[in-house]
């Protein structure tokens, strides 16, 4: 008899009523283009979908081709402040009444500026090409003409029916195509390709299972009902399987390809958007409507698990996509560094057109009171009839000569520095991730001194703070605690490589990648004892979990959860093997002997129950209720007589929570017949309950699920990554704030959060906002405020009226430790109105903040919500696709190329492999980028006003003529090369420790080669033959020679050093002593301690009951266990005759 509500009701109705609410027109948008209002397609007619004009499953982030290459980069280029100001200063400088200078000491510059921009824009682009295309050629299966023909995802097309299948293998390439033939516009092979084919090798590829192509309708599959188990994880960050199931009429079809291709059925659904939850469609097939939900669709970037094939009905592509909707736009990043140098360009512009009319005016009083008498010896030119027409004219001159104010070798010189920067990124061996053979990569060189200045992290959960595994470490049964190892002195030890892991090798079906070290707890499963196999019995008992056993020994677990997997596969391993099951037996193999137990209920859990419980009927006909969950909620359910066993397994619990462990308890219950058949009956009654259906059930859960006997309870560690809570303290100590953005659910987040030290057992508080209202989520904000701390001006501004978009929040220092959580559903409602400013306010007194159940739209709303109302540098980073959006919302995006795929490292700024080298890249590359940068300009702005002040100074000795005091090859040259190779030594190579720099070998080679450079080049330019072949160009015979030879210049250059450096040594010896800043502290300190160690007081770890922290029982949805009794998992014939003949 079955228990439970079919899986999946459906009836076809007539649905006519839904036409008029999806009308088949479409409207005009704003801008001008076509709106979809409602999609219609059919199956199997491409001619039919095209009328439509939907987008392919294309996918383009090129910019450029061969013909648009360069018009296009050098449009970009010139919207450059300085490459305009350049193009204008060549224009003057043709002009030959007003240039004092020949044309080539512009264009030089300025062709390698644009040149050096121009070949790394290509190279850019290149590599999106290349990823383009690794994308759009992927293979996926096509139906067509009455077979499945392998194609590329970019030739799919709306309405198409395509063939997925489990674990299906990608080839991902990891060389470096650059593929020149889509670059210029044309079909082709990549270049590898190409060279593998001629030399005979082939590309290496690496083979991961494949994320689905497009949002397909599911029609039929490999499995019982139609049922597909689908990984959502790129999606919602989750790694349970979820089910689809295909509606009855398709799911008759399986794989008969004359049936599917000859499948016409027409569907009309809601245009593209974003809800991953959502899906309103019809579909009309056979004279008959059939209504179409979410659980009828499978999302691009799922994957397949535990289903050998299924079919799918084609519905959006491409850039419709659910996936690509919430993918958000990319934006063009540019650095803080980059508008202060355009202010600054500014601000010198503005300056150089003061000197130049102060240079101008006293060019026209000289003219009025000097040169106007002086004509005989120096006069007029013919278009000159007045001193003010002189002083006009010199105005442009003085313009066009102290052009270096403005230096263009600036912007190549940035470029050059960022470029290297990214290559020592790329070149860490400290980010070099072995395992995965995989390197960081700065896949940008525009961010790096951002890199240096982040002050919000906004970080993934799933496969980004984690592994993704969860581990069975320890547990404890009927009061013993077991897992930890011991020495022969009877201390505890620590767990590490070395130590000897337990030997399974008396069990057959044990999983050879688990790992135990606690060799009590196998000797008394060996001895046999009652209360440990009553333990390990009903972990393999109690869950919902599906077993595949392809090849005979070898069982494969699809678990809703991970933590259900790791409790069966601890079992599976201790000797209590979940084998198979039906929709009434499970089959356990109890050490080594098969055993079929009568599955008579499932008491599925949620969220509000924190438990499940499974009623069976043993092989020696006992009824037993098995019940696992939060042991908040199992204590309350324990019969009065386990009260010192329960206050044992408290402490134990206690101990496993202040080890970062996720705990649950277990406990069962012997039923009387009687009893159950009455209950049986009531629980009947209730499920077909018209009213309150979920409440009654609920109410008979209860009256079976009491006074339950204490088995004990088990410890998982949900395995963070190597390094996460060092990082994220190291991180913390670096005033650098940390906010977790997950799809997952709230108590799985909490309990990482704990793990990984972003929150702490000592904190004053961690709120919780969980209103389901506006009104609601506004007091609990409030609230929280004012118990960290309120700023009346701002309360009683945000009280009036919504901010305005300059609003920005100041920073504020809360009056204690405190983090929050808030799930996807409230963060809905704090995103309106000026309940948003409430939310960033109460966030940011926060040392952690935990955002739960949120859609990759809340994750980018949420970040550009922090751009929007702090003036902070954000970074971003993320592993799977559900985090593109926040990617690209932040100032910074860093992929991880993790379990997820790779969408958010191909969207991503750099890449990485784990998140602890994310310290090494912000606190390491970022701040030596910073300082280096900051040096530079500080260097660069210094060198080059000194340079061009001494036209200035020049001026008042030559009748401000603007005449030049240099030779016009050292004006080109001091830019180019006299000066270039110093200021990129020191903002490539300068090593930083705290305040100290120093010279390196390459720091020497640069300096002294520079010097070199500058005696050679000028001993050349003014050799003698040099001026014998070229009298117009090179007029200064000997110059360099002679000046050489005197001994005042020596002593000139000599004066003039120490002159330039006393100052600065000065201020470096004075700053410290009168204006100590927190460096300058730090290191007094450090010389303190050194002088007087200080004793470190070590504490004991106290224990607090509060820091326990559930695992498993909190699913955001109902389990399989409906699923499990409505008999549509029942295999087939053939896997029915196997399991028995395993049994017999």
């Amino acid at each position: 008899m079955k228990y439970t509500n079919p899986f999946i009701s459906e009836n076809p109705w007539n649905y006519s009523w839904c036409y008029s609410a999806m009308p088949l027109t479409k409207k005009r948008s704003p801008d001008g283009q076509s709106e979809e209002q409602g999609r219609y397609l059919q199956a199997n007619s491409r001619e039919f979908n095209t009328v439509f004009a939907y987008p392919n499953n294309t996918i383009k982030t090129s910019k450029y081709n061969i013909l648009s290459f360069l018009p296009l980069n050098l449009f970009e280029q010139f919207q450059r402040l300085a490459n305009a100001y350049f193009l204008a200063l060549l224009v003057l400088q043709l002009i030959p009444q007003i240039s004092s200078l020949t044309w080539y000491t512009t264009v030089v510059p300025l062709v390698v500026v644009l040149t050096i921009t121009a070949v790394k824009d290509a190279i850019d682009d290149l590599k999106r090409h290349q990823n383009d295309n690794q994308v759009n050629n992927r293979p996926v299966l096509i139906l067509k003409n009455g077979r499945v023909e392998c194609n590329k995802w970019m030739n799919i097309h709306v309405g198409d029916i395509i063939k997925l299948q489990n674990n299906q293998p990608v080839p991902v390439s990891t060389s470096f195509d650059f593929d020149l033939f889509s670059f210029f516009g044309l079909s082709g092979k990549t270049f590898s390709t190409f060279a593998a084919t001629a030399f005979g090798d082939r590309p290496h590829c690496i083979w991961r299972p494949m994320a689905h192509v497009a949002d397909i309708l599911l029609l039929s599959s490999s499995e019982p009902g139609s049922l597909t188990y689908v990984e959502t994880a790129d999606l919602d960050g989750e790694t349970n399987l979820k089910v689809k199931q295909a509606i009855s009429v398709t799911s008759d079809m399986e794989d008969n390809m004359l049936l599917l291709s000859a499948f016409d059925g027409e569907v009309k659904c809601e245009i593209p958007n974003n809800k991953l939850d959502r899906f309103v469609g019809i579909l009309m097939y056979k004279g008959k409507s059939y209504s179409l939900g979410h659980d009828k669709l499978i999302l691009r970037g799922c994957i397949i698990r535990n289903t050998d094939w299924c079919y799918g009905l084609v519905i959006f592509t491409g850039p419709d996509t659910k996936l690509m909707q919430n993918s958000g736009k990319y934006t063009f990043k540019r650095t803080n560094t980059d508008h202060l140098v355009n202010v600054f360009v500014l601000w010198i512009v503005v300056l150089l057109v003061c000197m130049c009319s102060v240079l101008a005016a006293g060019h026209y009083i000289w003219e009025l009171k000097t040169g106007y008498y002086f004509q005989d010896f120096l006069p007029w030119s013919k278009y000159v009839t007045s001193p003010a027409v002189s002083a006009t004219l010199i105005f442009w001159s003085y313009f066009i000569i102290l052009n270096t104010m403005v230096p263009i070798s600036l912007y190549v010189s940035v470029e050059v520095i960022r470029l290297g920067n990214s290559c020592f990124i790329n070149w860490d061996q400290k980010m070099y991730y072995a395992p995965k053979d995989m390197p960081a990569e700065a896949r940008t060189t525009t961010l790096n001194e951002e890199l240096g200045q982040i002050t919000y992290v906004f970080s993934d959960k799933t496969g980004t703070l984690t592994q993704n595994i969860m581990i069975f470490k320890k547990c404890s049964i009927n009061g013993v605690s077991y897992g930890n190892v011991f020495d022969r002195k009877g201390e505890k030890v620590d767990i590490s490589e070395k130590t000897e892991k337990v030997n399974f090798s008396y069990n057959k079906l044990a999983d050879p990648k688990f790992s135990f070290y606690d060799n009590t707890l196998v000797e008394a499963v060996k001895h046999g004892n009652q209360q440990v196999h009553l333990f390990f019995r009903s972990l393999s008992l109690c869950h919902t979990v599906m077993s595949e056993e392809k090849v005979e020994g070898e069982l494969v677990y699809q678990a809703q959860s991970p933590d259900e997997g790791s409790l069966v596969t601890a079992a599976r391993n201790f000797g209590f093997v979940f084998h198979s099951r039906t929709s009434e037996t499970i089959t356990v193999v109890e050490m080594g002997e098969p055993r079929v137990y009568q599955l008579l209920a499932i008491l599925d859990f949620n969220a509000v129950r924190k438990r499940m419980s499974v009623i069976v009927r043993t092989p020696d006909d006992r009824v037993v209720l098995f019940c696992k969950g939060a042991d908040t909620i199992i204590c309350q359910l324990l019969h009065p007589s386990c009260r010192y066993l329960q206050d044992v397994t408290m402490d134990h619990l206690d101990d496993f929570a202040t080890e970062g462990l996720r705990t649950l308890m277990v406990a069962y219950r012997e039923l009387d017949s009687a009893f159950f058949q009455a209950w049986r009956e009531k629980h009947s009654e209730a499920c077909l309950s018209s009213e309150n259906r979920e409440r009654k059930i609920a109410i008979i859960y209860e009256e079976i699920e009491k006074d339950l006997t204490l088995l004990g309870a088990t410890a998982i560690e949900d395995k963070l990554q190597d390094g996460v809570p060092e990082t994220i303290a190291t991180l913390e100590k670096a005033k650098i704030k940390i906010w977790v953005l997950t799809g997952d659910k709230q108590e799985t987040a909490v309990n990482i959060a704990y793990a990984c030290n972003l929150f702490e057992d000592n904190m004053d508080e961690v709120f919780i906002m969980e209103g389901q209202d506006f009104e609601t989520i506004r007091q609990e904000l409030r609230s929280a405020r004012h118990k960290m701390k309120l700023d009346p001006t701002l309360e009683s501004y945000l009280l009036t009226s919504k901010p305005k978009p300059f609003f920005r929040i100041l920073e504020e220092v809360p009056n204690g430790n405190f983090g929050m959580v808030i799930n996807g559903y409230s963060l809905a409602y704090a995103l309106e109105g000026n309940l948003e400013v409430e939310l960033i306010q109460t966030a940011c007194l926060c040392k952690g903040v935990i955002f739960c159940r949120m859609t990759p739209l809340q994750k980018a709303q949420v970040v550009e919500l922090v751009k929007r109302y702090k003036k902070v540098v954000t970074l971003a980073i993320g592993d799977g696709a559900n985090d593109v959006g926040m990617i690209k919302a932040a100032h910074i995006g860093v992929g991880i190329s993790g379990q997820e795929g790779m969408q958010a490292m191909l969207s991503s700024d750099y890449a990485i492999s784990q998140f602890r080298y994310l310290q090494r890249l912000l606190l390491i590359h970022g701040r030596w980028s910073y300082i280096r940068m900051c040096k530079f300009f500080n260097y660069f702005f210094y060198k080059n006003f000194a340079f061009t002040l001494v036209h200035v100074w020049y001026s008042y000795f030559s009748g401000f003529s603007a005449q030049p005091v240099y030779d016009t090859w050292f004006i080109t040259f001091y830019n180019m090369i006299y000066t270039s190779l110093p200021v990129l030594g020191l903002s490539l190579f300068d090593q930083i420790a705290l305040k100290t720099t120093y010279w390196t070998m390459l720091t020497h080679f640069f300096i002294w080669s520079s010097l070199a450079i500058y005696f050679c080049i000028s001993f050349f330019l003014y050799s003698d033959g040099l001026c014998l072949l070229f009298p117009s160009n090179f007029q200064f015979l000997g110059v360099a020679r002679n000046t050489l030879k005197l001994p005042q210049m020596w002593l000139t250059l000599f004066l003039t050093v120490l002159l330039c450096i006393l100052p600065v040594i000065g201020y470096h010896f004075l700053k410290p002593l009168l204006w100590p800043i927190g460096v300058d502290k730090v290191i007094e300190r450090i010389h303190r301690c050194m002088r007087q160690p200080q004793l470190l007081l070590i504490q004991p770890k106290q224990k607090r009951p509060t820091c326990r922290r559930s695992a498993y029982a909190f699913s955001h949805q109902h389990g399989f266990g409906a699923l499990i009794t409505s008999s549509k998992t029942v295999k087939s014939p053939l896997y029915a005759k196997r399991v028995f003949s395993f049994q017999k």
